[in-house]
């Protein structure tokens, strides 16, 4: 390093020690001198380090530990060696925390067998086959055939619901040749696979997301001083999650409407003309790739005995009294049981030994190579385990600091609760666009606004919309923040760069954030029925392609 470069490096080599320290002064001073926005100080914190050092991570446990400083008045020493036995380890008595943490390692594990076996690859290489085909004939590049094969990638991005970045990986991976072949834009390719990952998975009823998901509600509900169900507010939430929905739609809307609003248009025309793709970025084929053709069965079995598992665990086990005759009562009673966390675990446990007994038997050592994927999947699964461990401490802290009764406090003096739920994805979608991270946003965000919501006098319809929206804010970033790990890993799996993806892409979350505040948040604070708010919104997207200027 030279001299004349050293003075530039030095203050962003340790801007993150400076804030920390800075933050740890100002919470030992508070915590001597206490006066209630004190509370704020914590989730201040984490979105500053957030905001820094992008990594939720950090972000998460440097506020847990500005917290516990106040709650110690303002002794640094009590509060680093109090946080974990006050705030961490009490928690994990909760059957549902424990179940979230071993269906997440479980099923990332799952996620890196399908992955390596190999089955979804051979699924569109087929579809490749025919679109080399029809390469051949007079016109490749026709619209037709475009539309044709942009329908199969996105429903192959459905059917990999069950992990974000796995979409991601998969439908990019294995698209590349397909959409070449018929003159998709490589931008569009990674659109498709973008927006099947996070907004998938975030409403799937079984994925890696959903332990995160019912362990942030557990813990929210609990501070509020409420006893549910997680898993039955989750599926409340489901139809409410505006924006994760719209965002669906309107990838539905430009697959068959071919609906190209900004720069993804002259991407689209300069590709669908043979002028080349400017915007691509070589992209190597990823270490550990099989080789040879799997059986597609190799990735449908697992799924599919997942499903089975998922659905059976919860009628066998969670069914009180005599299982026959099956009535619609009995099942929403099975699936609203405390018998949750069991089944999410037998279920993973069940599709990863299905993924093992048809993992493909080419090659060499094909069960210890079975075996490494599985492990490198729950390798994978590791720091977001950490991240959910964070999200926990650092909920129990600003419960204990009083943080939700001040929100609530200043919100109640607006009188603004029919529009909390706008107001609390909007906040979502500001902290997950800056900071690129979903599972940290949530984190932020549940312990200090379902609470809040509470206090102000929320009831369940209520408190179901303000989890909705939380859910929305965090994948409006995750889907097109510059810093999100799905819209980096997206782009290299697709072979573009992630600038050209996030201008591409961007237009499209933007319009489906719109949407979900004017069509969707905004008339069910007021009392409007989700599924008229889901209409209203979808009619909106189907006549978009209807105010193109000709």
């Amino acid at each position: 390093m030279s001299p004349s470069t050293t003075p530039s490096h030095l203050p962003t080599r340790f801007l993150p020690t400076l804030l920390l320290i800075l933050l740890l002064a100002l919470a030992m001073a508070l915590g001597r001198w206490w006066h209630p926005v004190a509370g704020l100080l914590p989730p201040t914190a984490a979105l500053a380090v957030i905001l820094v050092m992008r990594r939720a991570l950090w972000g998460l446990l440097a506020g847990s530990l500005v917290g516990a400083v106040l709650l110690h008045g303002g002794n640094p020493v009590q509060a680093l060696v109090r946080l974990l036995p006050e705030h961490l380890l009490p928690g994990l008595t909760s059957p549902w925390k424990l179940g979230a943490l071993a269906f997440t390692l479980l099923l990332g594990g799952f996620a890196g067998l399908l992955e390596a076996g190999g089955g979804f690859r051979t699924l569109v290489r087929r579809l490749e086959g025919s679109a080399g085909d029809a390469a051949s004939s007079s016109a490749p590049f026709s619209a037709r055939r475009r539309v044709r094969l942009e329908t199969a990638l996105a429903g192959l991005g459905l059917l990999c619901f069950f992990d974000g970045l796995a979409n991601s990986m998969v439908v990019g991976r294995v698209g590349r040749g397909l959409t070449d072949a018929v003159g998709t834009a490589r931008v569009k390719l990674a659109y498709i696979a973008d927006t099947t990952s996070s907004a998938v998975a975030c409403v799937a009823f079984i994925s890696t997301w959903i332990a995160f998901q019912l362990g942030m509600i557990a813990q929210a509900f609990a501070q509020a001083g409420l006893t549910v169900n997680p898993y039955q507010v989750f599926l409340r939430s489901v139809p409410l999650n505006f924006y994760c929905w719209f965002s669906l739609i309107l990838l539905a809307v430009a697959v068959r409407r071919q609906y190209h609003p900004g720069p993804m248009g002259a991407c689209v025309a300069a590709h669908s003309s043979g002028q080349g793709a400017p915007e691509r970025m070589p992209a190597a084929v990823p270490p550990g790739t099989p080789e040879g053709q799997a059986s597609p069965a190799s990735a449908l079995v697992p799924l599919a005995v997942l499903l089975v598992a998922f659905l059976l665990g919860f009628v066998l086990l969670g069914t009180q009294g005599p299982l026959l005759p099956l009535t619609r009562d009995k099942l929403v009673a099975a699936f609203g049981s405390d018998r949750g966390p069991l089944v999410m675990v037998l279920a993973a446990l069940a599709g990863s030994l299905a993924g093992f007994l048809v993992f493909p038997r080419r090659g060499p050592a094909p069960a210890t190579r079975a075996l490494r994927a599985f492990a490198g999947g729950l390798g994978g699964m590791v720091l977001p385990l950490f991240i959910l461990l964070a999200a926990w401490m650092l909920g129990s802290v600003v419960s204990a600091l009083g943080t939700a009764d001040l929100l609530a406090h200043w919100a109640g003096r607006t009188g603004s609760l029919p529009l909390f739920p706008t107001l609390v994805f909007l906040t979502g979608a500001v902290v997950s666009f800056a900071t690129g991270t979903s599972w940290g946003t949530m984190g932020l965000l549940f312990p200090l606004l379902v609470p809040a919501a509470a206090q102000l006098g929320a009831g369940p319809d209520m408190l179901t919309q303000v989890v909705a929206a939380i859910f929305s804010g965090a994948v409006f970033g995750d889907h097109c923040s510059p810093f999100s790990d799905t819209t980096i890993i997206t782009s290299l799996s697709c072979g573009v760069t992630p600038h050209d993806h996030v201008r591409t892409q961007l237009p499209y979350a933007l319009i489906a954030a719109v949407v979900a505040v004017g069509a969707g948040f905004l008339p069910a604070g007021f009392g409007l029925s989700p599924w008229l708010s889901l209409a209203g919104g979808t009619l909106v997207l189907l006549l978009l392609p209807r105010l193109k200027k000709p």
